[in-house]
């Protein structure tokens, strides 16, 4: 026999041998792989779910009966699916209602009382503009609260006004975002900070309200609700967002009219907390059950609509993770697990729950993968880990490359299971083309008729072949 031939043979017999061809049961992983898209593409129950979740239980703020109705529902689904364990992991949850519809009104001085024009079709009479309460705001008096105007672009700006300048007024952040970015959350990340503490920072100089521009990068009718948060040692005033186009619409009177009054009325309130719950269902690991590989969403929604894309698809296709996976026949090697967060919106309350019960019962978490940026075309994961397993994951990189999952590149894994990352768990987000995600966010528009079924069903493929895969080989 020719040397080099027999050495070529062994080299091929010991590569293939290391080589992570052979998956559950003995079959390839692309056969394997194969049959997760079969089963999603043609039985597939993510959409299915979503539309449930969306049309007969709807808004899911945390504390509401719809919250409750998800915990309940979610439940008895993954039940019914024949998960190995399905349970509720109680967690104490804040209880905010935002009461009867606000109320914005632009009010002209005495010497502008002419020719001021809504831009909103949605309002009519007078200066009526688009605004929500923020979570977590307090309320106005029962007569509301009418104030002159400040306009600021960022803290600095509120800094050098003072007191002097800020003092019984209500201050408007109109911080655009930076459109130049690319990611759409970059630009979120960049300007989230004025709806998260601008009330606290206008109320140090003595605001008596503020207001801020809705976090999107597009112009139209609709504001954007999300959290807000209150520094203790500073007096707490009434938070709101305002509709960009309504934001551009008061920038202009302002420069036009600067002693113009805005009127605001809020009726929202924080109750006392409530007790709640996580949901997690598990398929039981064959070989290594005691590492885990969690896979979930955030239960919870704002109340301005239906949940459906923050965070209804991710939850759902976290449960199509388990689902697809057990219909097909395959026994992971390793625990999988799909947990619905509760109260990812105005607390993380569920997430740190869940980090914490993990630390206690000493689980080990060899991978934390959340859905939580929409449920559009899927583009590949975000990674938060050591660069060797970075590179573990990498050489699958050809198995996702057929469904448009490409991008392994930047740092990232979610909210709800960012309390792991201190347990030193490996974390990863997928990462859908979300350019069209700051429409909806946080909006009246989040509803299920802007989920296309492909695209959510192509998002909980890649998503079950990652766990798969992880389930199969480790990190």
């Amino acid at each position: 026999m020719n040397k080099s031939f027999f050495f070529s043979v062994l080299i091929s017999i010991f590569s293939f041998q290391l080589s992570p061809l052979w998956g559950a049961g003995g079959q390839p992983d692309s056969v394997i792989i194969k049959k997760i898209s079969d089963e999603i593409f043609t039985s597939g129950q993510v959409y299915k779910n979503e539309e449930y979740l969306c049309k007969q239980i709807g808004a899911r703020l945390t504390g509401s009966e719809g919250a409750e109705k998800a915990v309940k529902w979610t439940e008895e689904l993954m039940k019914s699916y024949g998960f190995d364990t399905v349970y509720l992991q109680e967690v104490t949850v804040p209880h905010w209602v935002r009461g009867e519809k606000e109320m914005g009104i632009i009010k002209p001085s005495e010497s502008h009382k002419t020719g001021i024009k809504p831009t909103s079709e949605h309002v009519g009479g007078g200066g009526a503009v688009n605004i929500v309460a923020l979570g977590g705001s307090v309320c106005t008096s029962k007569n509301g609260i009418s104030a002159e105007v400040v306009e600021v672009k960022n803290f600095d700006e509120l800094k050098k006004l003072g007191t002097q300048g800020v003092k019984g007024k209500i201050v408007f952040f109109n911080h655009p975002f930076d459109v130049k970015m690319i990611i759409p959350f970059q630009m979120y990340g960049e300007a989230v900070k004025y709806r998260h503490a601008g009330a606290s920072e206008a109320a140090r100089y003595g605001a008596v309200a503020s207001i801020v521009r809705s976090m999107t990068n597009y112009t139209d009718d609709y504001p954007h609700t999300g959290a807000m948060e209150y520094k203790d040692s500073l007096p707490k005033i009434p938070a709101c967002a305002i509709s960009t186009k309504d934001a551009d619409f008061l920038s202009a009177m302002l420069k036009e009219d600067p002693q113009l009054h805005f009127f605001l009325k809020m009726n929202c309130q924080s109750l006392e907390e409530l007790k709640s719950y996580n949901v997690i269902g598990e398929i039981k690991g064959s070989e290594h059950p005691e590492e885990i590989i969690a896979v979930g969403g955030h239960l919870d929604s704002w109340d301005l609509a239906e949940g459906a894309s923050d965070d209804g698809t991710g939850t759902m296709q976290s449960i199509e993770v388990l689902r697809a996976l057990k219909k097909i026949g395959v026994k992971p090697k390793r625990t999988i697990r799909a947990v619905m967060f509760m109260n990812e919106e105005n607390g993380l309350r569920g997430a740190t729950e869940y980090a914490e019960q993990a630390k206690k019962k000493n689980e080990k978490h060899i991978l934390a993968m959340e859905s939580d940026a929409g449920g559009f075309t899927p583009r590949g994961f975000t990674l938060t880990m050591p660069e060797e397993k970075k590179k573990k994951i990498l050489a699958w990189k050809d198995y996702f490359l057929p469904y448009g999952a490409y991008d392994f590149t930047h740092k990232g894994g979610g909210a709800d299971i960012s309390p792991l990352e201190k347990q030193n768990v490996p974390l990863m987000e997928l990462s859908p083309d979300n350019q069209r995600y700051f429409i909806i966010h946080h909006t009246a528009r989040d509803t299920f008729e802007q989920v296309n079924e492909r695209e959510l069903e192509l998002g909980a493929i890649v998503m079950t072949m990652m766990v798969y895969l992880v389930s199969e080989y480790g990190l």
